[in-house]
């Protein structure tokens, strides 16, 4: 896909949890053409220690608004310096880069699964199937209830599964203990979020023969696969996730169980 730098601008900045920030921008044009899955890099304006631009996942497109959503960990000075933006500001991007997860088709079930801010691909992931006419399954984890992201949204494109780890909302475990996994069958499964917890639902996906997908969130600088900062061990040799992935079907990944 055709790639674009464009300074667009703030619309709104949310402040969604202690720790989460969702900045939605937009362009006086249309926005580029994006996949569920893709990510972009942006430019880092006001951090006096941050000077390679900062990958995050595109979390949703709103046609209708022209709105390109951004879910922002703020877990050092330059996410900081993100959550500060006001509206009338202008952030610059370089989108849409990487590759994206696997369209799903009429009449697959397709399962959903993400964990703290891994969530965010798949709520745009999400509501391209439920445009497409096919319902999405999302199974959610976090530590806590207060931790889990966006679920209101969530629940505008398809079926919500959660669970915590204290047991707060949900089922209590990890999101592999879920009962829905011995309970439904699924055809594919995309998967998002720490690594750990992208091993285990690979685990259940072969041991259960399903076809998977997981997007993976290695450190990254350049995004365009030039600096080999985020190269991944597979089995077609040493890929750059940015250019390469993020999105890998769990065959090419040395994951063992």
């Amino acid at each position: 896909m055709k790639k674009y730098i464009l300074d667009l601008k703030v619309k709104q900045v949310e402040q969604i949890h202690q720790r989460y920030v969702l900045i939605k921008l937009t362009d006086d044009k249309p926005l580029p053409d994006m996949l569920p899955g893709q990510f972009v890099e942006v430019r880092v304006d006001g951090s006096t220690s941050t000077f390679l631009r900062r990958p995050i996942s595109i979390n949703f497109v709103d046609r209708n608004a022209n709105e390109l959503w951004l879910l922002v960990a703020t877990v050092g000075d330059g996410t900081r310096t993100l959550a500060k933006l006001q509206p009338g500001d202008t952030l610059n991007c370089v989108l849409p880069l990487g590759n994206g997860f696997t369209a799903a088709k009429a009449g697959e079930k397709v399962l959903l699964v993400g964990g703290g801010v891994g969530v965010a691909p798949l709520l745009y992931m999400g509501a391209e199937m439920k445009r497409q006419g096919i319902e999405p399954t999302f199974l959610l984890g976090a530590r806590t209830a207060n931790d889990l992201l966006m679920l209101p949204i969530f629940n505008m494109f398809g079926r919500v599964y959660v669970t915590t780890e204290d047991g707060s909302m949900g089922e209590k475990g990890f999101v592999t203990n879920h009962s829905l996994l011995n309970e439904e069958r699924f055809d594919r499964i995309s998967t998002c979020g720490p690594t750990p917890m992208m091993k285990a639902v690979a685990r259940y996906a072969r041991q259960n023969s399903i076809d998977c997908e997981a997007s993976l969130e290695n450190l990254m600088a350049c995004g365009l696969g030039a600096c080999l900062c985020c190269v991944e061990k597979t089995t077609e040799g040493n890929l750059c996730v940015c250019k390469d992935g993020p999105v890998f079907n769990i065959k090419k990944l040395l994951w063992q169980d």
